[in-house]
């Protein structure tokens, strides 16, 4: 019998995305990544300890790209905040759209094991911090970074399920609502309370 291959983190993980990507976190096992990339399963426990580590290293690699598409979108930050708040929700809805699993994973429930690193997820909001900061101040930077992420998570999460089903567009709901969240993160006035 030949020697199994080798293989890389890399190619475990990218592996480890296409599975998710096609049948979802409930079929990502050792098993079916290591016939992916080619190696019995025990080779791939020189990489990875567990499969907990290993959906934890597939979150962050959706992570990783979602954050790289996000500050290629934030060039209006330091001229104009609110239009590079409104171009980063576009990406998001766009990474949504291009890779619902990944958007599911990161955005979704994932055991304790497989929770992303705090640094990871710190990185990949930055971009919409350094807006909400520029519009806000750093005081409520990161309130107005989770209410614009809160609603457009469940716009997203609601689109990508069917779950506008009223017809209507969702293009125009999605702007609306968009240019309403970034309206109300903006007001000069604070609520009374």
């Amino acid at each position: 019998m030949p020697a199994p291959g080798r293989t890389t983190t890399a190619e475990i993980v990218a592996a480890g995305r296409r599975i998710v990507a096609s049948r979802g976190v409930e079929a990502l096992t050792m098993q079916a990544v290591a016939d992916q990339v080619g190696v019995r399963a025990p080779s791939l426990y020189k990489r990875v300890r567990s499969r907990d580590e290993l959906l934890k290293l597939v979150v962050e690699a959706a992570i990783d790209e979602l954050e790289a598409r996000l500050r290629s979108a934030a060039g209006l930050i330091e001229s104009d905040p609110r239009a590079a708040i409104a171009d980063l929700a576009r990406e998001l809805r766009a990474f949504a759209h291009d890779d619902p699993s990944g958007f599911r994973m990161i955005f979704g429930s994932v055991p304790a094991e497989a929770r992303p690193d705090i640094a990871v997820l710190a990185r990949s909001a930055a971009p919409l911090i350094e807006a909400t900061t520029r519009l806000v101040g750093a005081d409520e930077a990161l309130d107005a970074a989770r209410t614009v992420t809160a609603w457009a998570n469940g716009f997203l999460a609601m689109e990508l399920t069917g779950g506008f089903q009223l017809g209507g567009d969702v293009d125009r709901a999605f702007e609306w609502g968009l240019a309403r969240v970034i309206a109300a993160v903006s007001a000069e006035q604070k609520p009374a309370g």
